[in-house]
Order: structure tokens, then sequence, then C-alpha cells
């Protein structure tokens, strides 16, 4: 087995790395370990996601799964059914990964991300899968239901007809998963203006998206819309833009949510829950505030576990991954963008004005040092620099290190209130890892 499950699924250029014989035989070992009789299945609007999704299918049914496939549909979609039906759920998508890459991720029963142990059970069997197949009645069925796409419309709709009339949007679909369900921004009354909504199996995410908002920058401007709401390939992330063209980051989005939350009494416990990348600037507007922050590892799965452990109601990621707990069970970004703009409206404040007030980001240097091999104690060997490091910041600034999941990198983050000392950290701990031999390659700040 040449793919492993990475921090989101299963990825690989399709056909080539993730071919439908891999497919079709991760099909069967999800069936044996999961122990499901339904999934439900959706997919993005890349080229290669029909033959992935049916390679796949096949394996689930050869193992007496009944297959459910929804199309064309956000990754959340397929959660909400899911945990809607009682069913297992799989995506066929590569996110915001150009259109040449494809991905197979797995819901539970519930819609939740899979844990990391059930993922290394079914890598497991994908290693000792045999012979034995099934035949006759045994055999699941396939059937299309693109109708149950509408189950996940109607209910993320439903709190906001006719409730942001007057606003003016501007919605970036990254000609991917997003522009199949698009619509239901016109159904909340707000004057909606799409973008890239035009896919053809090799464009989605092409300069378009979440990942590249120029053009929804410049249109919104153009059309003096309220904000522009920009979406990745599965529709599982926002990043949203002011009406001056200033990109509103997750951070942000989630410091505006986290304290309309509060002020409602809907932020359960008073506590947000991020990941290790959340700006520093993010943790002291929340401090201030009076919002506890709960910290967890990268990825929205992590994210949710912890939500779930503390029964707690938001969390979300800097890349623009935010998950409503009580209505979702992942990272939403049509659910994202509604909820943002029902603030906007009810506020009667512009998104800059919002942002402005709800935190202030310090700059930020990330910094990559690509490794000839993995190095499992280079971390360990390094602490003396970061802890002289993080004594010269202080209180000022924060220092974040860690090992690519994905990739022989390591990851270097400096965050300070002066950005000339932020890069200077960052260089000097890129240059103690360099002094042990390694390959620098991949650098850049933001």
């Amino acid at each position: 087995m040449a793919l492993r499950f990475g921090t989101d699924g299963v990825r690989g250029v399709a056909n080539t790395e993730l071919t439908p014989s891999f497919a079709l035989d991760l099909g069967r070992a999800a069936a044996r370990v999961l122990g499901v009789t339904d999934m439900v299945i959706g997919r993005d609007t890349r080229q290669s996601g029909p033959m992935l999704e049916a390679a796949f299918a096949a394996g689930l049914a050869s193992e007496g799964v009944h297959v459910h496939l929804m199309g064309v549909v956000p990754t959340p979609g397929v959660a909400h059914v899911a945990a809607k039906l009682g069913y297992a759920g799989a995506v066929i998508s590569a996110s915001h990964n150009p259109f040449a890459d494809n991905g197979i991720k797995l819901f539970a029963v519930g819609g939740t991300k899979l844990a990391d142990e059930v993922e290394a059970a079914i890598e497991v069997e994908l290693g000792a899968l045999d012979a034995s197949v099934r035949a006759g009645a045994d055999i699941g069925r396939i059937v299309h239901n693109e109708a149950l796409a509408e189950i996940y419309c109607q209910d993320v709709i439903a709190p906001f007809v006719g409730n942001l009339s007057g606003l003016s949007l501007v919605l970036d679909a990254g000609n991917g998963a997003a522009f199949s369900s698009s619509s239901i921004y016109a159904l909340t009354g707000a004057n909606v203006h799409l973008i890239f909504n035009e896919p053809d199996g090799i464009n989605i995410n092409a300069g378009c998206g979440a990942t590249h908002p120029e053009d929804l920058r410049r249109v919104v401007v153009e059309r003096g819309a309220d904000l522009g709401l920009a979406f990745d390939g599965d529709a599982d992330r926002l990043i949203a833009v002011d009406h001056t063209g200033t990109i509103v980051d997750g951070d942000h989005v989630m410091a505006i949510l986290a304290l309309d939350m509060k002020a409602r009494g809907t932020l359960h416990d008073d506590v947000v829950v991020v990941t290790v990348m959340t700006n520093l600037g993010f943790r002291r507007a929340m401090s201030a505030a009076g919002i506890r922050v709960v910290e967890t590892g990268v990825g929205d799965r992590y994210v949710l576990q912890a939500l779930d452990a503390g029964h707690y109601s938001l969390g979300g990621e800097q890349s623009g991954h935010v998950i409503f707990r009580d209505v979702a069970s992942t990272g939403d970004g049509m659910l994202t963008g509604l909820m943002l703009a029902d603030v906007v409206k009810r506020s009667g404040r512009t998104l800059a004005e919002l942002a402005a007030t709800a935190m202030t980001r310090l700059p930020q240097v990330l910094l990559n040092v690509r490794l000839a091999v993995r190095d499992p104690d280079l971390l360990l060997r390094l602490q003396p620099h970061l802890t002289d490091a993080e004594q010269r910041l202080g209180d000022a600034g924060r220092i974040l290190v860690r090992a690519s999941g994905t990739e022989p990198l390591i990851r270097v983050m400096v965050e300070a209130e002066d950005p000339g000392q932020a890069q200077e950290v960052a260089e000097g701990l890129v240059a103690a890892i360099e002094a042990f031999g390694r390959e620098p390659k991949d650098k850049g700040t933001r």
C-alpha cells in the first residue's frame, strides 16, 4: 500500500498514486473495519471524481454495503446527511489541492471524521485483504440519490431564510463543490453575485476559491458589495473579504463569531477551541473578552474531538475550517459564511469594523526547513535554542516548531509584536536546524 491516511483522508495524484484499484481496495477495507450497512458518498468537481467514486463504491458494495451516491456536494453536506440518516460517509475530494490530485476521506456513523486508531485499522486491513468475495443477495446496492443533498441545503438555510435581506454578497465557489449549493444563499434575501461557478473538471481551485481570493477582492470592491465569501474545493472552509477588499482569515472570523455567540449566550462555557496555529492576537482578544481558549493539534478532526470532550459549541482553524458543534460535525464553509453575514446584518456594522474590533493580528513568520531524512530526535536537540528564543520574546511573542505530518519538513512559526524581531528569531531557529546538517528549502513568510 503506497498511500496512507494523512490529516484529512488519503490523497494523491489521481490515477497514478490514487488509482481506481486502490480506491476499490480501500472501499473493501473500510467496509470490513467500519462494519456499516449503508454509506453516502459525495464528491467535488474534479474530472477524476466519477472514476474514483465508482471504484470506491464498488469496493464497498462487494463487501455488502449499500451505497448512496449524492453527486457533487460540499463535504459538510455528506457529513450532515450521514449524521441525520445514521449512515457512514465518504467524500471524493482533494480539497484545495490542484485538480490533478484527488482524495478519499471517510466519516463514521454520525458524520464525524474517523479516529486515528480506526484509520490505522483500515490501513492494516488494506494490507491483509484476501480473495474471499460475496455473491448473490449479499452484495450491496449502489444507487444515485442526488436529492439527499437537499436535506443539507434545507437544514442549513432554515434559520437564515429572509434574514439577510439588504446585504450584497459576492460568492467565489472556486469552481468546486460550492457551486452545487451556493443557490441557498439566494433564499436568505441577500443580493448574491456568483463568480467561478462554472466547473469543467479541471478548473477547480485554479486561481480562485479560498486559496486564491484575488479576483474576489477586486469584484467586491467593484460592485460595492458588503462582503465576499470564498470556498475551497469541497466547501468545508471559508475565507472572507470585507467591503474594502481586505481578507478576513479564519482567526478573525472565529473571533467575530465567538464574541457574538458569547453576547447571545450560545457559546457553551464561554470556550472556543482552536489549533496551535491560531494567532497570538486571537488568544489575547479572547482572554480580554473572558473567553477561554482550548488548544489542539493541527486538523479539524482534533478540534472536533476537543469540542465533543468538553461539550463546547465553537472551534476552528486559521485556515478557515469552522465547526458549529450544535448543528454540524465538521468544518462547514457554507454555514460559516451564513453565520458571518448574519452577524454583519444584525450588528449593523461592516465586516471591516467587526474584524478590527474583534482582534489585532500579531505579525507572523512561517519558515519551512526540508529534511534530507526524517529525524525524530531533532526537536529534542533543538530545545536549548527554543528556550533561548522564547526567553528573548517573553510575553510579547510565541514560537511553534513542529514536524510536518505529511512531508519531511520542520515548520517554524514565530509571532511577535515587532515583525523584525519575529523574522530574526525565526531565521535563527532555521539556522540552528540547518546546523544539524539539514537542507533548507521552501521558505516563505506571511
